[in-house]
């Protein structure tokens, strides 16, 4: 696109802008379908900007974080944690180790659990909670050390469930990439039938211009211009629609809360005004490749 092309798709051509009528069904379905493009758009950013914000969440909270586990019978349980606490505390690469209360515990298996539940009759192992150094202790070592002198404690890094939880991440992340991906294609499609819609519907028209010594340019103009513009404004509106419902979703602190963290931040937001004029940059190239196409049927 040239410096003069945009300048004319900026400022118009009163003239050229006649060609095409202003309302319509054409108009109704480029500016609809451009709208509910850019609400699926968004929806899927914030969908995939999400994905990577917990992914970097998972990735910070169980990079240096374990847990040891201990098991046996009652009248041993705290002989084993104190042994398990001298242990870790004496091992490089372990920069904490701390026993959880009987109430941090009951927290953690409420959830699970429920209210009520008959705690002590349960054979619930002991909690370690760990904090690794950068570098981090031998696990293999760790682990055949715990084995051998505290009979019952399993050293759990979190590995298996930090591995899926991030191949999950980006799982989503690659679906919103794909999913915004071909709302841009359909979208691009949309108004190209719309513009051939109403290439056809004016094709009398078009003729007669024609006739009278107008040019494929003037003619591609109005029709190119006049599209471009219905898209911006549906995509403008789709956005800012989407980013209300977004807004409207429940938040982390209220229990009724599912999907929490959709809202863009920080350069997030920068991503969402190139929404709309994606849609318009879509509609230019797609308006303009069917009215030369259209322009070239007509005798």
């Amino acid at each position: 696109m040239t410096r003069a092309e945009i300048t004319r798709l900026v400022t118009g051509d009163r003239e050229a802008d006649g060609v095409v009528p202003a309302t319509g069904f054409s108009a109704l379905m480029v500016g609809f379908s451009s709208a509910a493009m850019a609400f699926l758009a968004v929806a899927a950013i914030c969908l995939g900007l999400a994905a990577a914000r917990l992914a970097d969440r998972w990735s910070t909270e169980f990079a240096h974080a374990a847990t040891v586990r201990i098991s046996g019978p009652s009248a041993e349980l705290d002989a084993r944690v104190s042994a398990a606490l001298e242990l870790l505390e004496a091992t490089p690469g372990i920069v904490s180790a701390r026993a959880l209360t009987e109430g941090e515990q009951r927290a953690l298996l409420t959830p699970w659990l429920g209210e009520g539940i008959p705690f002590d009759a349960l054979p619930v192992p002991r909690l370690i909670e760990v904090i690794e150094s950068a570098a981090g202790p031998d696990r293999d070592s760790l682990r055949q050390r715990l084995a051998g002198e505290v009979p019952g404690a399993i050293y759990d890094d979190h590995s298996r469930w930090r591995r899926p939880l991030l191949r999950a991440a980006g799982g989503m992340q690659m679906l919103a990439v794909v999913a915004v991906t071909l709302v841009v294609l359909l979208m691009a499609v949309m108004v190209m039938l719309a513009a051939r819609s109403s290439l056809a519907a004016n094709q009398s028209v078009i003729l007669t211009l024609r006739l009278i010594g107008a040019g494929d340019a003037f003619i591609m103009r109005a029709f190119v211009r006049r599209f471009t513009l219905r898209a911006l404004a549906g995509g403008l509106a789709g956005t800012v629609l989407a980013l209300i419902v977004l807004f409207a979703l429940p938040g982390a602190g209220r229990e009724d809360a599912f999907i929490t963290g959709l809202t863009p931040t920080g350069w997030g937001w920068l991503m969402m005004p190139l929404v709309p004029f994606t849609a318009a940059f879509a509609a230019f190239w797609s308006t303009r490749w069917a009215t030369r196409y259209a322009l070239r049927q007509v005798l």
